[in-house]
């Protein structure tokens, strides 16, 4: 996969593309991720990407014209990729999100800043909007971090089991079953018996019991009454 990031703060994403499973992904050849900054297509000596809004109120504006001038230099190199803008207004960024995103060839990330997009940067780019949450942030640029993170680690070869992400939480729709590991007691708080059990039937109906009960204790929003097979 090769993935493209339109920002102007290009050194916030180097510390997280450098480390852990982003930067073994990448040694490994799964992934080609590449940072352009949006001021290299302004016109003014001061490399301005905002203005103030039409119609007055607070705050700056990203421009449209060096967002498009980026966009479309950035994907004159390749396939047209899957464009992505980072936007509280945008659709929730899901697992399944993520898990849909994997499978395309490349994305673009469009990371804003400011107090807001110039409508016309929708209007003439179309992109997919994403958000990751229901709160605002200063920027585009860690909600780009999290999609980036939460897809690298989808690509076939980038973790050390090809089913590691299959028993996360929200990767069957519940949250994932408790873990534990060595020792096998704790200040009085021992692991479950049937854990230590070695019996792979007990194991796996205890811990979809787990996942169930954690689902409805902590997110009830996941589960239906139906989905309660195991408890």
């Amino acid at each position: 996969m090769r993935i493209d990031i339109v920002t102007i703060f290009p050194g916030m994403f180097r510390p997280v593309l450098d480390e852990s499973i982003i930067r073994i992904a990448r040694e490994k050849g799964k992934v080609d991720i590449r940072v352009t900054d949006l001021r290299d297509f302004t016109a003014d000596r001061h490399r301005s990407v905002d203005d103030r809004p039409f119609g007055g109120g607070p705050g700056m504006v990203l421009k449209v014209e060096p967002v498009v001038k980026a966009v479309r230099a950035v994907e004159s190199e390749g396939p047209r990729p899957l464009r992505l803008l980072m936007s509280p207004q945008g659709e929730p960024f899901t697992q399944s999100a993520a898990e849909e995103l994997a499978k395309e060839p490349r994305l673009l990330l469009i990371a804003g800043h400011y107090e807001a997009y110039d409508e016309r940067i929708r209007t003439v780019l179309e992109p997919r909007e994403v958000s990751i949450g229901d709160y605002v942030l200063t920027g585009g640029e860690l909600p780009a971090m999290v999609v980036i993170d939460a897809v690298v680690r989808l690509l076939p070869g980038v973790l050390g089991a090809e089913d590691a992400h299959d028993f996360e939480s929200h990767a069957s729709g519940l949250l994932e079953y408790p873990q534990y590991t060595r020792p096998p007691e704790f200040e009085g708080h021992a692991v479950p018996e049937v854990l230590r059990s070695g019996d792979h039937a007990r194991v796996a109906a205890w811990r979809q019991a787990q996942a169930v009960r954690r689902t409805r204790e902590r997110r009830p929003d996941l589960i239906g009454d139906g989905d309660a097979e195991g408890e």
